[in-house]
């Protein structure tokens, strides 16, 4: 696993220091680039840093080849939970960052300059610990430059493809997607909703979950008590 690798290429543990910001960081190029400008805007460090990357991309003419590594290493983080824990220590000195990307190129399959930038911006900011947000934020830029709508249905199992087609054909009649637009549905498992479903369009949020009727009935026996 991913996370075994950078363990034992960073078990050297040195004392934190400061590490100097790049001398024209990410963000900056973002501001400046308007013909590249991120479709949607996006909050919070890892939005910020993913808007800089889809800047960067899209003057490079590799939004594909970066959206396609990202996507890869949102699966190796899901698959290998300690990754995070790593990235975010902060005893990294700058061997093991630089040990910590060359692993972390190898799982994206990217060999482009624009991502390993990227992955060397945030390690010398101190902010490989965002990177898994970038990934999903990432995703979001590029599903509204392509004129998708995202749904997110989430389940307490697994839902067979034939209902989420149903979902998918139901919703995508709906007003909340917008003409000429394209619905992208993203399943979810929680087990914690206990059944029903969650769904998710937009800003639009509809809780037909279990655990959400079963939160309104006891807050009515409690009121009613």
């Amino acid at each position: 696993m991913l996370a075994s690798r950078v363990a034992a290429r960073s078990a050297r543990v040195a004392a934190p220091r400061f590490q100097p910001a790049a001398t024209r960081g990410y963000a900056e190029a973002a501001k400046s680039a308007v013909n590249s400008k991120p479709p949607v805007a996006l909050f919070g460090l890892d939005g910020t840093y993913a808007s800089a990357l889809y800047t960067a991309a899209a003057k490079t003419s590799t939004l594909d080849s970066v959206a396609k590594a990202l996507e890869n290493l949102s699966a190796t983080f899901k698959k290998d939970v300690r990754l995070q824990g790593i990235m975010a220590a902060p005893s990294l000195d700058a061997k093991d960052k630089s040990q910590i990307i060359a692993e972390l190129q190898k799982s994206t399959g990217d060999k482009g300059e624009t991502l390993k930038n990227f992955l060397e911006t945030l390690a010398e900011n101190n902010r490989l610990s965002v990177l898994e947000g970038v990934c999903e934020k990432f995703g979001i830029l590029m599903s509204a430059s392509r004129g998708e709508v995202e749904m997110t249905i989430t389940s307490a199992a697994p839902l067979d493809a034939k209902m989420l087609k149903q979902l998918e054909a139901a919703v995508g009649k709906s007003q909340y997607v917008g003409q000429g637009k394209k619905l992208k549905v993203v399943p979810k498992v929680n087990p914690d909703i206990r059944g029903g479903l969650i769904v998710e369009v937009g800003d639009r949020t509809i809780d037909l979950s279990v655990s959400s009727k079963m939160a309104k009935m006891n807050k009515l026996l409690s009121d009613s008590l």
